[in-house]
This record gives C-alpha cells, structure tokens and sequence, in this order.
C-alpha cells in the first residue's frame, strides 16, 4: 500500500509512464485539472466550474465532494483519504491537494 499526494498543477503528460504508481498519479492530477464539459467524448469527466463564485467554505465543501466522487468514478485504484487545501483564501485562490492510497502499486 502507497500513500501519496498530488496537488492540481497542470504538468507534462508523460504517454509510457513506467510504474503503475506514475500512471494513476498522473490520472488522478489529470482529474483535478479538467473542468467538467470540456472533454468532448466525456463531458462529466472533471470537476464541476460551479464553485468559482461561491464562498471558500462552500466551494471547498463542493470540491470536496466533487473530487472523491470523480476520483471513486475515474480512478477506482486510487482511494481519497484526505483533500486538503494550498493557496491564499484572501486572495480568492485554493488549490486542491489529495491524499490517495492506491493498494498494491
């Protein structure tokens, strides 16, 4: 069992990641940084844009839930044990960070 963060930054696709751990990481930071209708094929893979006008603590709550039931639907190898947040709530900016267990990797 592995436990490992991963924070929504936009970063290099790598197409032949070379361990199981890389390619659901990878997956799991491409979940966090898609918006929801904007995958032509998949218009509910992502997260949902809705969040942006709300107060902190309810888009944080949004998110919240937004990120376990995207990552259960698009990563089921991936576990959320906990999504925290970075960045300056003055400012009006959060970035999500997730804790993930992926079992055998």
């Amino acid at each position: 069992m592995r436990i490992i963060d991963i924070t929504a930054e936009l970063g290099e696709i790598n197409f032949s990641p070379g361990s199981e751990l890389e390619e659901i990481a990878q997956n799991v930071r491409t979940i966090l940084t898609t918006l929801k209708k904007s995958v032509p094929m998949d218009r509910e893979f992502g997260l949902n844009a809705s969040v942006v006008d709300l107060p902190i603590a309810a888009a944080q709550a949004a998110m919240t839930a937004d990120i376990v039931a995207a990552i259960n639907r698009y990563e089921p190898r991936a576990q959320v044990v906990s999504v925290s947040y970075e960045g300056k709530e003055t400012e009006g900016t959060v970035k999500p960070k997730v804790r993930i267990k992926i079992n055998g990797a």
